[in-house]
């Protein structure tokens, strides 16, 4: 098996380990399990089949543990396994943010929906030595993710895990009395019913694929809440906004992800309503795909 070239996707953040393409050879000596998944495209290149989320998942296992040095990772089918470049990116964008605000480095971070697969964790942890509290309203989710933490044992004294009992709040109920936090991340539920979110992956399948598709299945996979929820991304980023007015001293960063720019006009006029005092919109591009993180903060400072 023959090394792929390096060429660099530009895109990424420049501190991101994903920017050169995949050398399958370097991943398959990593992780045996995913050679049965390696065959060559179109273009004569190694690469594996992204429609296939068993080979997603087993990419995922070899990148974590090349580059992250992780020993175990393993969820089940009906949770997503998300792309770790585009994580990665999150993670590194927010690290800008941090340092140019404070020049502490030990930073502890609230992981809003950290769901089974760990991932913001297990990146922030191995790249910046950051502590987080990972929170989820699914047990399951919780579960899985406990046994990552338990199994990696540089994840262990740095990850804690809260279930967030009450599906009408995001911070209330987990951010305790006087407990402080230097950012909060979240990757938000986008759609708005199940229905919707599989109209978006048919859709998505169609333009990579170039031919018609009437169903989806999910490379990535995703259970309902990991994919929609009641009012979708602009109902749970809104009520994010609100509730983390009655946190302003708990926080230096209130974070995430926000898939459609659209959107952002009217986040916009809900932090002005609730006098957020800083404001920033983040831009991130994967390939050809773009998306965004938006920041918020109530005080130049928190004490931690």
């Amino acid at each position: 098996m023959q090394s792929n070239k390096k060429d660099t996707k530009a895109k990424l953040h420049p501190r991101n380990r994903h920017r050169e393409q995949y050398n399958f050879n370097e991943l398959c000596h990593v992780c045996p399990e995913l050679y049965r998944f390696v065959t060559k495209n179109k273009y004569g290149n190694e690469s594996i089949d992204y429609f296939n989320r068993a080979a997603v998942k087993m990419l995922n296992c070899a990148l974590l543990k090349k580059f992250y040095k992780v020993d175990f990772w393993n969820i089940s089918d009906n949770y997503l396994a998300p792309p770790v470049p585009g994580r990665a990116d999150y993670i590194h964008y927010l690290a800008d943010l941090l340092n140019k605000a404070e020049s502490r480095k030990n930073y502890r971070g609230l992981d809003i929906g950290v769901g089974a697969n760990c991932i913001y964790p297990i990146i922030g942890v191995a790249e910046y030595g950051w502590s987080f509290v990972g929170t989820d309203i699914d047990t399951g989710a919780l579960e899985s993710a406990g046994k990552i933490i338990a199994s990696n044992s540089f994840l262990a004294q740095k990850t804690e895990l809260r279930l967030q009992e009450n599906r009408q709040h995001i911070f209330s109920g987990i951010i305790r009395e006087k407990e402080r936090f230097d950012f909060t991340i979240c990757n938000p539920p986008f759609h708005t019913s199940a229905d919707e979110a599989e109209a978006g992956s048919v859709r998505k399948l169609r333009n990579l694929k170039k031919e018609k598709v009437t169903r989806a299945t999910l490379n990535f996979g995703g259970k309902s809440n990991e994919l929609w929820c009641d009012g979708g991304e602009v109902k749970f980023i809104t009520n994010m906004i609100k509730e983390s007015k009655q946190f302003y001293n708990s926080c230096r960063w209130f974070t995430t992800l926000v898939s459609k720019e659209a959107n952002l006009k009217s986040y916009y006029k809900i932090l002005k309503r609730v006098e957020a005092t800083e404001v920033k919109t983040i831009p991130m591009k994967q390939g050809n795909k773009v998306s965004r993180i938006l920041a918020w903060s109530f005080s130049t400072s928190v004490n931690s």
